[in-house]
């Protein structure tokens, strides 16, 4: 038997609090349910606290996909051996690696113990659960296929994370190829150049236009390096601020689609990630409108988003799905 402090709404509707003494947390919420308490919160008193180092030191307040996909696969096990819903969020959140994602998970068991449905519950947390996934939970809790639909998200959400990798492996090797190539042209016309032109000067002969195109490049560098450093970072941080408004987004979206070599690499796996999330959404029992909107928002560009939206807007008028998408004419090109 241990003692527990908890916090809930009373028959009246304001809030209450006290302590019990009882064998599990389990037991606790049971105890408070048949008081008509809506139990919020419930915790062991003389619980060891978590150390919070400085600076953040240790202490991971991120969910990765990885992590939700392990949840979800272990969620569908349990609750396929018949586990309650309850019981099966209170051992992953204990078992949680990441004790952000095990605080979330106890927040759920907690919402669910208080008269919540799942999906409810993990829309609380959308920086954990997307819309996405607690729309399929909604899915899977309506159609008493809870099991199923987790189990097909957590395909999806390995299928994600695997092409995502693959991604970024395949554009790490050209990004350093060009990092260091800048790099190293400009150390070149910063430091080196200004010693050969100082050798060409010495020798009083006319120089070639390229050499002496080369050579005033390297003073402009020599002469304005901090500028050019300084000029860099403002571009970038105003580059970021035009991307966050509407027109900026769609402007600079629509120039990576057409960038010669990575346009073609990013409209695939557009084509790709859209229709995995919408097989998995209509699969899943989502309805057909409810899931392109999901799908559009988890598109990752804004003319991918659009183009989503448009055929969203086609259908709900009647019209045919295929039509309005621009995927054929982007595949072709």
């Amino acid at each position: 038997m241990a003692q527990y402090q908890y916090t809930g709404v009373g028959r009246d509707g304001g809030m209450t609090s006290g302590q019990l003494v009882a064998g599990s947390a389990d037991e606790v919420a049971q105890l408070l349910r048949k008081q008509r308490i809506r139990v919020t919160k419930i915790e062991p008193i003389g619980e060891k606290k978590k150390v919070t180092l400085p600076f953040g030191l240790g202490n991971r307040s991120k969910v990765t996909q990885e992590e939700v996909a392990v949840f979800t696969r272990q969620f569908s096990v349990m609750i396929d051996a018949g586990l309650p819903l309850v019981q099966c969020l209170d051992i992953l959140s204990k078992q949680a690696d990441n004790a952000h994602l095990g605080d979330v998970l106890a927040d759920i068991r907690g919402e669910m113990e208080g008269g919540a449905n799942l999906a409810d519950a993990m829309g609380q947390h959308p920086k954990v659960f997307s819309e996405l996934y607690c729309n399929m939970i909604a899915a899977g809790e309506a159609g008493g296929i809870l099991d199923i639909i987790l189990q097909r998200l957590a395909q999806y959400i390995e299928k994600a994370v695997k092409l995502k990798r693959a991604v970024k492996s395949a554009s790490i090797y050209p990004a350093v190829i060009i990092s260091v190539a800048c790099t190293v042209v400009l150390v070149i016309l910063w430091k080196v150049i200004p010693t050969f032109a100082t050798l060409f000067a010495g020798l009083g002969a006319q120089l070639p236009l390229p050499t002496r195109i080369v050579v005033m490049a390297s003073n402009f560098v020599a002469q304005f390096m901090p500028l050019i450093i300084a000029s860099i970072f403002i571009g970038v941080f105003a580059l970021r601020r035009y991307y966050k408004t509407d027109s900026g987004e769609l402007v600079i979206d629509k120039i990576v689609l057409k960038i010669p070599v990575a346009g073609m690499l990013l409209r695939k796996i557009a084509v790709a990630r859209f229709c995995r999330t919408l097989g998995t959404l209509v699969s899943s029992g989502v309805p057909i409108l409810e899931a392109l909107g999901i799908t559009a928002e988890t598109a990752g560009n804004r003319v991918v988003k659009d183009a989503i939206m448009a055929t969203r807007r086609s259908v709900e008028g009647g019209r045919s799905l295929a039509r309005p998408l621009p995927f054929r004419r982007w595949l072709r090109r």
